[in-house]
């Protein structure tokens, strides 16, 4: 897909149903890697013309999402540019006025079938053939006769008429495509409510707002010829296409936002679908991005491990693989324990406020120095939400720390107690510690585990479900130090006074 001599200008055009799909977001990045390799622009439009399926805090969700992404767009909402409005629901009249002209030209034409008719058809179809296609009518209402329906309250829609030819796709992925003609019917291009289907204002609004490079998901390749055709018919150019595999689920199953109703019938966790799960389960934006870069396309060698700025240097179409990608979620593990681990601190930080601004957890409260500190003492985790299950209990006030009940029975309360008799031991030693440091906490409890010969783990463990409430915590001596010796004494007492409800 070589870019002509003009400028490059390509689109993503979601539409305002919910959150942006991770497989939305793979197709604004190739083109977004596309348009910075060529110097061209992105354009972001809104395609809420079915408003049926609208939901009204959707764009701005979309538009975090993307800047979460560190996905800038050039032209579009909140931006502006020189081809807006950049909501199809503000573009209306251009598109009616296409419309006049498909039908001043014998390309389109009024029907008015009511649904229930439209359900006849369909019902009569499937008992005769199976499948159903739009009969064209014969001879073709006029004009008149379908304003005349409209007026009568009648719901009058615009149908496109497909040229009775096969339609070749060039197809920069895919190679030439070709659809035979009775794969295509005469399709609704203006509703009956007034406002475009998808294929009639995408078109519209590719060649108004000069896109000269298409590059979207295979699942709209069967869309492609429509839109072909309608461009011939209104005499616009035909920009370059190419048609990304569809991402799939490890077991061959399409990556769907029903996968989430499905695991919640089964009772199981939902998956991360759309970009703001992957967010609010502690991803690093560098590390989705870079995982689902590679999510059907390929550098040509062995590197795996991408910044944006490599990525842009070198993203190339040709690289983009016809076949479908798997989309596994232990490598995306990976790939975000090693983004995680290499990221400078003050990195780190930002993207770790961003992970606790879409959470409840106490945390997010917390001030930037003692954040930094968790990150550092939590170093290695895989996601945020390994720090959060990891050191969450530093921020929850010293009288609400609950403690778990497996925890408390298999630490404290076994063999008559003895986690119990350890904390009565390590207090008054803890408190004449002279110094609250890492270091010489755990050089006493090393001397502990000497003096009385047991195991780290009998001094270490008691101590840790004591401060925490569970069995899981940073190392013993950062946990201490952090929490400081009146905040330790504290959860120390408190967890005594557990010791009579267990006998």
């Amino acid at each position: 897909m070589n870019p002509p001599n003009d400028n490059v200008r390509v689109r993503f055009a979601p539409s305002p149903t919910g959150y942006l799909h991770i497989g939305g977001a793979r197709t604004v990045l190739f083109n977004w890697l596309f348009a910075r390799k060529h110097g061209g622009r992105l354009v972001l439009r809104v395609e809420d013309t079915d408003r049926t399926r609208h939901v009204e805090d959707s764009v701005a969700k979309i538009l975090a999402d993307l800047r979460w992404l560190r996905l800038t767009w050039d032209e579009g909402p909140e931006v502006g540019g020189d081809h807006g409005p950049y909501f199809q629901s503000e573009r209306l009249e251009l598109y009616h006025r296409h419309a006049e002209k498909l039908l001043d030209t014998g390309h389109a034409y009024y029907t008015w079938e009511s649904p229930e008719e439209l359900a006849a058809m369909r019902e009569a179809a499937r008992k005769k053939t199976g499948g159903f296609q739009y009969p064209r009518p014969e001879p073709l209402p006029t004009v008149e006769q379908g304003l005349q329906a409209k007026r009568a309250g009648k719901p009058a829609v615009v149908r496109f008429k497909m040229p009775d030819e096969d339609i070749t796709v060039m197809d920069d992925i895919l190679g030439a495509v070709t659809i035979s003609s009775d794969q295509l019917e005469d399709f609704v291009i203006l509703k009956a409510d007034g406002f475009p289907t998808y294929h009639f204002a995408c078109v519209v609004d590719d060649e108004l707002m000069k896109i000269t490079h298409v590059l979207r998901g295979q699942e709209h390749l069967m869309n492609t010829p429509k839109h072909v055709a309608m461009q011939r018919a209104l005499g616009f150019a035909t920009p370059r296409y190419g048609h990304l595999p569809v991402i799939f689920n490890m077991d061959g199953s399409k990556m769907s936002k029903r996968d989430k109703e499905k695991a919640v019938k089964a009772g199981l966790p939902p998956p991360e679908i759309d970009v703001h799960d992957f967010r609010a389960a502690g991803y690093l934006p560098e590390a989705v991005l870079n995982f689902i870069a590679l999510l059907g396309w390929n550098p040509g060698d062995d590197r795996e491990k991408f910044t944006l700025d490599q990525l842009t240097e070198a993203f190339t179409i040709e690289r983009i693989g016809k076949t479908n990608a798997r989309f596994d979620r232990e490598k995306l593990i990976a790939f975000n324990t090693d983004w995680a681990a290499r990221a400078a601190p003050e990195r780190l930080l930002e993207v770790f406020k961003e992970f606790l601004a879409v959470t409840d957890h106490s945390m997010r409260r917390a001030d930037d120095r003692a954040l930094g500190e968790v990150l550092r003492i939590c170093a290695g985790f895989r996601t945020f939400t390994d720090v959060v299950r990891k050191a969450g209990f530093f921020f929850v006030p010293d009288d609400l720390i609950e403690y778990d009940e497996k925890a408390v029975k298999k630490v404290l309360a076994k063999n008559n107690g003895e986690g119990f008799r350890m904390l009565e031991e390590l207090l008054p030693r803890l408190r004449e510690l002279p110094v609250w440091d890492p270091a010489p906490i755990e050089a006493l409890l090393e001397h502990i585990c000497n003096e009385k010969d047991v195991k780290l783990g009998q001094v270490a463990q008691p101590l840790r479900v004591a401060v925490s409430g569970t069995t899981i915590s940073p190392a013993i001596g950062e946990t201490l130090a952090m929490l400081g010796p009146a905040r330790t004494a504290a959860r120390i007492h408190r967890c005594l006074s557990l010791c009579s409800k267990q006998s």
